[in-house]
């Protein structure tokens, strides 16, 4: 009946937006001339962000892998989050000056955990690829 109705199952789409502050392109544009600023001078300009966390456990994860026929892996039916083993946290870093990006993971969101990550990035990356530049 509903089918005869046009209706269909659909999910959400996101096309709304909250307001927006009135200072809000000005500090965005603070930003901006600060990393030119930076940029000019040699310096490292990194971004970091936390990314979606995983399950970790035998959990259904979107996408397929290669499998031989009639044999799919098995996994838990219900994602309940207290069934798994912990969260893998992935933090990724972005270094403008040289477009590539770096992801760390682990198993927590704190605040010392990101500045964990940009340290790693540092020893691991930036220390070689911005010799110029002072030490954390």
């Amino acid at each position: 009946m509903l089918h005869q109705l046009d209706y269909s199952l659909q999910g959400a789409v996101k096309t709304q937006e909250g307001g927006t502050h009135p200072d809000r392109d000005a500090q965005f544009r603070r930003i901006s001339r600060r990393v030119r600023a930076f940029m000019k001078l040699g310096q490292p300009v990194i971004s970091v962000d936390e990314k979606k966390k995983e399950l970790i456990g035998e959990f259904a994860q979107r996408g397929r892998e290669w499998h031989l026929t009639g044999d799919p892996e098995e996994v838990n039916v219900h994602d309940f989050p207290d069934a798994a083993e912990s969260k893998a946290v992935p933090y990724g870093v972005y270094d403008l000056r040289a477009n590539v990006g770096w992801v760390a993971v682990g198993c927590d969101h704190d605040a010392a955990f990101a500045v964990t990550t940009i340290r790693h990035w540092w020893d691991q990356i930036g220390q070689a690829q911005y010799p110029q530049a002072p030490a954390c």
